[in-house]
């Protein structure tokens, strides 16, 4: 089991950069399959990124290629999401979601776990 926590949100510009973190605390991390999910006001929580706990691969909603990048520290337990190009439709609510051993998911009810969530607003 793991509990996670984001971290790294907050308000800026269109156009500036936000850099998310999610701790874990639990055993075996390294064997997660780790994801960002967001959700903003009267939508649907949608997926982010999300990078494998083997092989390395990664996978990005096309609103976000290109500007997001997603990582792990295996030896510090955390996840993180680098938000480049902010745009003010990149405003939600932005959860972290983990896996145990998944495979490449972007569907969030494969995933098991996730924060609380961490707001991100991009003013215009």
């Amino acid at each position: 089991q793991v509990q996670l926590v984001e971290s790294g949100g907050g308000l800026v510009e269109a156009g500036g950069s936000l850099t998310l973190s999610c701790a874990a605390s639990g055993h075996s991390f390294e064997r997660y399959s780790m994801a960002w999910f967001r959700q903003a006001p009267g939508k649907e929580r949608e997926f982010v990124a999300t990078t494998q706990w083997s092989y390395g691969r990664i996978a990005y909603a096309d609103s976000v290629k290109g500007r997001f990048t997603i990582s792990r520290d295996n030896a510090k337990n955390t996840a993180y999401l680098q938000m480049n190009s902010l745009k003010p439709e990149d405003t939600a609510v932005y959860y972290c979601a983990a896996d145990f051993m998944g495979a490449l998911r972007t569907t969030a009810n494969h995933y098991n776990y996730w924060g609380q969530g961490t707001q991100v607003t991009v003013s215009s």
